[in-house]
């Protein structure tokens, strides 16, 4: 097992005594997310669906990302990542979500937004939404496997801190 393996069967088996369960939005990781998470047998339990939204047009058709948002923010914008977070709750069984939207690379980036700025947000049904940018470094596999296990920590850090969903 490997490491992002490692932290997903941490997270499922939290989620799994929690009796609660996962859905996920992903841009630039392209679901890398969700292949870490159903690696771990046993996932169906308490891993829900993921969402690749690639295109703007996903992330409005599939999330219900306001156009305004995209047109304001940019795709890859802490807004937009909590939009997405809160689209997974909305078109889900989830109780937890997190989405990722980023710039890995090797083209893409601007002096504004570079290459390897990611924005985060995790989100629950009773724990609202948090989000985070953070700038990777590496390539373009180095900034989505960055970008993965990031995710997945957050995940861990925001269920740890909340009581379990009745």
């Amino acid at each position: 097992m490997n490491e992002l393996e490692a932290i997903a069967a941490r997270l499922g088996r939290l989620l799994e005594s929690r009796g609660e369960c996962l859905a996920v939005a992903e841009s630039c990781t392209g679901g890398w997310v969700a292949q870490t998470l159903t690696a771990v047998a046993g996932s169906s339990a308490w891993f829900d669906r993921g969402f690749v939204t690639y295109s703007n047009a996903a992330k409005r058709d599939m999330l219900g990302v306001p156009e305004t948002t995209l047109v304001r923010h940019g795709a890859v914008s802490e807004a937009v990542a909590r939009a997405m977070a809160q689209g997974v709750l909305a078109h889900s069984v989830g109780d937890w979500s997190v989405s990722i939207t980023g710039i890995a690379g090797p083209s893409g980036g601007s002096p504004e937004k570079p290459v390897g700025m990611v924005c985060f947000a995790w989100a629950g049904r009773q724990a609202g939404c948090t989000a985070a940018t953070c700038q990777f470094s590496g390539d373009r596999a180095a900034v989505r496997e960055q970008s993965v296990r990031h995710a997945l920590a957050g995940l861990i850090s925001l269920i740890e801190a909340q009581p379990a969903l009745a």
